[in-house]
Formats: C-alpha cells, sequence, structure tokens
C-alpha cells in the first residue's frame, strides 16, 4: 500500500474522536484551531467548549470586549492568541462571514499557513496540506529528511511533499483533504510520537528510513535558535479595607491587557521592599524566587503581602477593585500562583 493509503487506513481504526471534527462551521474549526496553538488537546478542549458555550456565534465573539475574552482565555497563557481570536472575529464580521480561499482565511488576524490549511481544508475542503509539529516528524522519519523544520528550505521541502502525499486521497470531487490532514496529525499525536514512538506496531515500519538506519530519535532536525532571557519580578498585593491595587499590563510586552497587583521589575540585585513602601502596616514575604518559565525567558518573582496602615498612594495606571471582584479581570498564571498564596 502508498503511504496516503496506509495512513487513512490506520486513522479509521486510530483517529481521535473531537467534538470540533464533527463539524463544517468555520468558526468552531476556527476556534479550535487558535486554542490549540502551543496548547494540548485535553487542555484545550474545556476551553473550546466553554467559548462555544458563551458565544455561539462568530458575531457573538466579536461583539464581546477584549476584557472579557481574556479573562475567558486565563490559564491557556500565549495570550496574544486571544487577542488576534477577538481582532479576528471582528474582521470576520466586517468581511460578512469567513473567507473561503486560503488566502482570504490567511488574511485573518493569528492565522499562519497551517492554521489556514487546516480550517480551509476541514471547513470548506480545499485541497490544502497541514504541516504541524506532528505532520514534521512523521514525514522526516518516514522519508529520512535531515533539512531543519524550521529553515526556510525546510519550511518549503515539507510542505511541497505533503502537498504531494495529500494528492491521492482526494475523490472525484475534490474532497478528502481534511481527512488526509486529520490523519497526518493523528498518526503523529499517536503513533509516531516525540519519544517512544510505537515503531513496532507501525504499519509504516518497513519503509520507514529513520527505522532502518537507527535515526529515529535524531529526527526531525530542528536549528538552535532561541535566546532564554531572564527576568526578575517583585510582587506587591495590597490590602486595605477590602481592597487591593491592580493594572493592566501595558502593549508590547508579555501578558499584555492582562492585570496584576503591584509589580516592579528588579534589574541587578534582589529588592529590600519593605524599605521602598517606607510606610507603617503589616508586610509579609509570601513566597521568594518563584521560577515560571516561558517560550523565550524565564520569570523569578517574589511575592509579599501588603496590608498598610492607611490607604497609600498608588502609582500611575493603577487603581483600586474590591477583593472579591479581582476574579473579573483576567491575569496571567504567574499572578495566579501569587493569589493563591494570598489566600491561604
Amino acid at each position: 500500500m502508498s503511504f496516503t493509503t496506509t495512513i487513512l487506513q490506520w486513522f479509521r481504526e486510530n483517529g481521535r474522536v473531537l467534538p470540533w471534527r464533527e463539524t463544517h462551521d468555520p468558526y468552531a474549526i476556527w476556534l479550535s484551531e487558535i486554542i490549540l496553538q502551543q496548547t494540548r488537546i485535553d487542555q484545550g478542549r474545556p476551553y473550546w467548549e466553554r467559548f462555544m458555550q458563551r458565544w455561539h456565534t462568530v458575531e457573538e465573539l466579536a461583539a464581546a470586549t477584549e476584557d472579557e475574552v481574556l479573562r475567558e482565555w486565563q490559564g491557556l497563557g500565549y495570550y496574544s492568541r486571544a487577542r488576534n481570536l477577538h481582532a479576528a472575529a471582528r474582521q470576520v464580521v466586517a468581511l460578512g462571514g469567513f473567507p473561503e480561499t486560503l488566502e482570504g482565511i490567511k488574511g485573518l488576524k493569528g492565522v499562519g499557513d497551517y492554521t489556514a490549511a487546516a480550517i480551509a481544508s476541514f471547513a470548506f475542503g480545499l485541497p490544502a496540506a497541514v504541516v504541524d509539529g506532528n505532520v514534521y516528524r512523521v514525514l522526516a522519519r518516514h522519508f529520512g529528511i535531515s533539512t531543519p523544520i524550521n529553515s526556510t528550505e525546510g519550511k518549503k521541502e515539507f510542505t511541497s511533499l505533503a502537498q504531494e502525499l495529500l494528492l491521492p486521497a482526494l475523490n472525484r470531487e475534490g474532497q478528502g483533504a481534511g481527512l488526509f490532514n486529520q490523519a497526518m496529525m493523528d498518526f503523529g499525536a499517536l503513533q509516531c510520537t516525540p519519544s517512544s514512538p510505537l515503531c513496532p506496531s507501525c504499519p509504516l515500519q518497513e519503509t520507514c528510513s529513520a527505522l532502518h538506519e537507527n535515526r529515529v530519535g535524531e529526527l526531525p532536525v530542528k536549528q538552535k535558535t532561541l535566546k532564554i532571557k531572564e527576568r526578575r519580578f517583585t510582587y506587591v498585593y495590597i490590602r486595605y479595607a477590602g481592597e487591593t491595587a491592580i493594572h493592566r499590563r501595558p502593549a508590547g510586552d508579555i501578558w499584555q491587557g492582562l492585570y496584576e497587583p503591584l509589580c516592579i521589575e528588579v534589574r541587578g540585585e534582589r529588592l529590600e521592599v519593605r524599605e521602598m513602601l517606607g510606610e507603617p502596616g503589616h508586610f509579609l514575604p509570601l513566597k521568594t524566587n518563584v521560577k515560571h518559565i516561558l517560550t523565550h525567558r524565564i520569570i523569578y518573582a517574589d511575592f509579599y503581602l501588603w496590608e498598610p496602615a492607611q490607604r497609600p498612594q498608588l502609582p500611575d495606571g493603577y487603581f483600586w477593585v474590591k477583593e472579591e471582584d479581582l476574579d473579573q479581570y483576567g491575569v496571567p498564571r504567574l499572578v495566579e500562583l501569587l493569589l493563591e498564596e494570598v489566600n491561604k
């Protein structure tokens, strides 16, 4: 059997049953693809269900405020996805509906080549091959390709190969691209996994280059280009008369648009917060040196609780909210950890 036929047969027997695969609604499919960027299915599925329950259509999502969308997104991370999701929903409404061409879909905010191909094939049946991490891995191993997957040359090579392999999956009406794309993604996620792939039970083992050349652990190849930056934050949770102080993080930095308590970014030596505040009251260190890892940086944070004797003057941009209303504001995961310490 050919590679394509084998993959499709494996999928019929082993494919995952997922709610967004039971529809051709471009809104439901687009929403799932944005949520599942950088997110595992078991983590993302409850968010997809909550979004679909709260905003049944793209028009309802477009009518929401950015704060509402960010609050619903809280805990998923990579918050630019939520902002792009909201902006794209408004684009779709302005266009009068979802674009039905690959280029039109690519024009939506936050939609790259992979996401556009997924929406195009799943919602509209367009013959566009998806190339995600799973697909890169399956193709690199089976065909023994050493070209780095994050190089310009590699992206072109793998996309061209995936497109070539998709064509035999199309029926006379040109349909079948979505099925093949789902099969490739599931095969990489369930069978040809990053570590400990199920090679002994693999239906492609006879033709897999990596298996025969003992290179399964070496492929795919990825160039190392990421530079990790370390930052140190000091968070002070101010509590006065049942209220606390927060501000919204500005544009151009991590967690844009989310809220946080008093935050001082420390450069160099750790901060003596009690001396900096310089006002009487109860001061309690909650937790120090909390490590929080993001894609491009590592954050080290110190948490403090301060209950001043009188209402302090807040820095520019900060405002008072009732503590009981805090859950109405979207916060980054690191601030969730702070709030857990405060609530102890």
